[in-house]
């Protein structure tokens, strides 16, 4: 039993390394994962997010580091636990349902793993089933169910053993937009009904920030950032966390006395911050993060940017706008009036504090 101020899952320092003449797939990543919290790995392809994952559930074995899971070492030091014997449930991307049996004998299947009584296993297949509002879909086979419903009851198989830790590998990558859009609610919502403590993996930064508690984002092998969504939309600490979560504009700065000189304008130094907190001052150059909402566009003969498309998004437009040398902006408006593609614009930042990044 994990007692509330413990982690659920502890992981210090592990690496995989598939070929020596290659990169580690996962390098020295340590975190913690307290009892409760909904953690997503965001990242690209190849970033190592699915490794790590299978590190957790015991598919892979670290060449370093140690993984604890409910206070035992289940690798590292010496010690390696199979999968089974780790009180790990596990989502995987194609729900990996067996065809031939029943909603209701693919949630048991965990259970009747773990030889329970035939009454608690029926009791808890009730009660998981329902947790997922599968009801009355019991002797259902897969194949007469939605691709929604088929995640449902592998989300419900592996809740249904108690078990310590859930891990979900792309858990909605393979439903179209309408279905994924509405489950990610839905799976937040069985997960804290739960009370279960899990990580998905994905790399829909979207996703990543509307379900999770915290997000640690991944980049070739290391942990680039871990934090609440609030905090890596608005704080992002290396320019791949801010070009991978926010996608921000980046626009180069060159300081000149008390503020930087942009295409966008002057900035005052007062209005930006230094992403790694270093002294503002002592940077000649830099590349000023400015989010794509916190730049307001007004329609001027003289207007120094020109809108070269226009995409509709239902709540709002996404204008990308260039200028005389080439430089883009893309700047998302309100979508109460359009603004013609090939009209000349005046932009301008309403925003408060910026985020800069040394040029390198």
């Amino acid at each position: 039993m994990v007692s509330p101020a413990s982690p659920v899952l502890r992981i210090d320092r592990i690496t995989r390394q598939f070929a020596p003449n290659i990169p580690p797939a996962v390098s020295a990543v340590s975190l913690d994962l307290p009892l409760g919290e909904l953690l997503a790995m965001l990242g690209p392809s190849g970033c190592g997010k699915t490794t790590l994952l299978r590190l957790i559930a015991g598919f892979e074995t670290p060449q370093s580091g140690t993984i604890e899971i409910a206070g035992q070492t289940v690798a590292g030091s010496g010690k390696w636990l199979p999968p089974e014997r780790r009180s790990v449930g596990m989502v995987f991307q194609d729900y990996a349902l067996f065809p031939h049996l029943t909603v209701y004998q693919n949630v048991a299947f965990g259970l009747q793993k773990h030889q329970k009584p035939a009454e608690l296993v029926k009791q808890r297949v009730q009660e998981s089933i329902a947790l997922v509002g599968l009801e009355g879909m019991e002797q259902r086979y897969p194949h007469q169910l939605s691709g929604g419903q088929q995640q449902r009851v592998a989300l419900a198989r592996a809740l249904a053993p108690y078990p310590s830790l859930v891990l979900l590998d792309e858990p909605l990558s393979n439903l179209d937009i309408q279905v994924r859009l509405r489950l990610r609610q839905e799976l937040r919502d069985i997960l804290k009904s739960a009370g279960t403590t899990a990580i998905f993996v994905t790399h829909d930064q979207e996703e990543a920030l509307s379900i999770a508690d915290r997000v640690a984002v991944m980049r070739q092998g290391h942990l680039e950032q871990i934090g609440t969504p609030e905090e890596l939309y608005r704080e992002p600490t290396s320019r791949f966390v801010a070009e991978f979560v926010t996608q921000a504009n980046f626009l180069p700065a060159q300081r000149h006395a008390d503020s930087w000189k942009t295409a966008i304008g002057s900035i005052p130094l007062t209005q930006t911050i230094a992403a790694d907190s270093s002294d503002i001052t002592t940077l000649e150059r830099s590349i000023l993060m400015i989010r794509q909402e916190d730049v307001q566009i007004q329609p001027h003969p003289q207007g120094e940017w020109i809108i070269r498309d226009r995409q509709f998004l239902g709540r709002e437009y996404r204008y990308s706008l260039q200028n005389a040398i080439g430089e883009t902006l893309v700047v998302r408006t309100a979508a109460d009036r359009p603004l013609a593609v090939g009209s000349s614009v005046m932009a301008e930042v309403n925003s408060g504090l910026l985020r800069v990044f040394s040029e390198k």
